[in-house]
């Protein structure tokens, strides 16, 4: 979810700085007063800052700012966090640049999800396979790059957002992926199908209305197509949901309309708290989001399915179905981005970047990104056939 704020910073001249020593400053300030993470990531931010100052005292041209700021980001080893710019050189955004998700397991980097449609998929790669290079380099010295530099000890978290992120790939790169200690996969060669359209919706076996949301949580049209989709299904016998490429979130309006078609009273759906108030003036502050029935209700079985592409704001919708007990959920970890994020532009250079700063609850109140959906299913087929099973069962 994107909350876009808008500061003022009046900015003195302070003899001998230069424009990216003051923005660093101002940088550094920011995520230190608004980042709402700092207890569940365990990052000292004040020793980050000891660590990248020197190479900030160095840097002659924005190209190398940016590279250090994606660099510092790291340390926050989070999807959420990020620049509104890139470079050539610069990696994918997790998850929305992604099409492989891998898990740290026993000291092995497993593949746990494939994107449907994407290269990874039609290139070979299958889930379980074990990924032990990158261009030929050994994992886990390849992903040293991207690892937190802060710490004494990573944790499984850490060394799965740098490998996920190693994995990406960079905007002028193509990916030579080693599987296994001896085979490899060009991912890029393999031609991308994602589905064109906002939203998509058919009928299935057993008069089962499937519809999918094609990444367009954030675009306010898809409310409109949404509509004319339930308005075609509405003598469906139930309803799936498909929420697995949704990467990029959206924002909470589009969220509530899709979900305020399947309700019938208003109803809370999402938890939110605000650290930075407590930390800057000692005073909490939690709040609890409703939603409100819109539309025609449907009010027969509904199943929703998530994965390592249901990001954010599509992350929040699966909470909330789950958590007004309006949903059955099938599939597996979503994208696991921390928060509501922020918006911020440095003074000088005008760089923009984002950051994390209101928690995010299920509705029990616990943390969004621990969510493990009820029907937990690694295949995407079988995800599919047991939400076809969910609702034939309960009619």
């Amino acid at each position: 979810m994107l909350r876009i704020i808008i500061i003022v910073c009046i900015v003195s001249s302070s003899f001998g700085q230069t424009k990216y020593q003051r923005d660093f400053d101002q940088y550094w300030k920011t995520v230190d007063q608004y980042f709402g993470y700092f207890d569940t990531q365990k990052i000292d931010w004040n020793k980050v800052r000891r660590m990248y100052q020197p190479s900030v005292d160095t840097i002659q041209n924005d190209d190398d700012f940016i590279r250090l700021l994606e660099m510092t980001n790291n340390e926050l080893y989070n999807g959420h966090v990020g620049l509104n710019t890139n470079l050539i050189s610069s990696s994918r955004m997790l998850p929305t640049g992604t099409d492989l998700w891998v898990s740290y397991e026993n000291d092995h980097f497993i593949i746990k999800a494939i994107r449907d449609g994407f290269p990874a998929q039609a290139s070979g790669l299958k889930l379980g396979m074990r990924i032990t290079g990158y261009h030929g380099i050994s994992i886990k010295e390849a992903i040293k790059v991207y690892l937190p530099k802060s710490v004494d000890k990573h944790t499984n978290e850490m060394y799965e957002y740098a490998a996920n992120l190693l994995i990406a790939g960079t905007h002028n790169t193509k990916r030579i992926i080693n599987v296994n200690g001896s085979l490899t996969f060009s991912p890029e060669k393999v031609k991308n199908t994602q589905g064109i359209h906002l939203v998509e919706g058919k009928i299935i076996e057993g008069n089962i209305g499937y519809i999918r949301i094609n990444n367009s949580l954030g675009i306010n049209e898809t409310i409109i197509a949404f509509d004319k989709v339930m308005n075609n299904l509405r003598n469906t016998t139930g309803i799936i949901l498909d929420l697995r490429d949704t990467p990029s979130g959206g924002n909470t309006s589009v969220a509530r309309a899709i979900m305020g078609r399947f309700i019938t009273e208003e109803t809370p759906y999402q938890r939110h708290s605000f650290p930075y108030e407590q930390k800057l003036y000692d005073v909490k502050r939690n709040t609890i989001e409703l939603v409100a029935p819109r539309g025609e209700n449907y009010y027969k079985p509904l199943v929703v399915l998530c994965g390592r592409w249901t990001g954010s704001m599509g992350e929040g919708i699966t909470i909330g179905l789950d958590g007004m007990n309006r949903a059955e959920v099938v599939g597996t970890d979503m994208a696991d981005l921390l928060g509501a994020i922020y918006n911020y532009t440095l003074p000088e250079t005008q760089i923009g970047f984002q950051i994390p700063v209101e928690k995010l609850f299920h509705i029990s109140g616990q943390p969004r990104e621990n969510f493990i959906p009820k029907h937990y299913i690694l295949d995407t087929q079988d995800q599919l056939q047991k939400a076809i099973d969910i609702i034939k069962e309960s009619l």
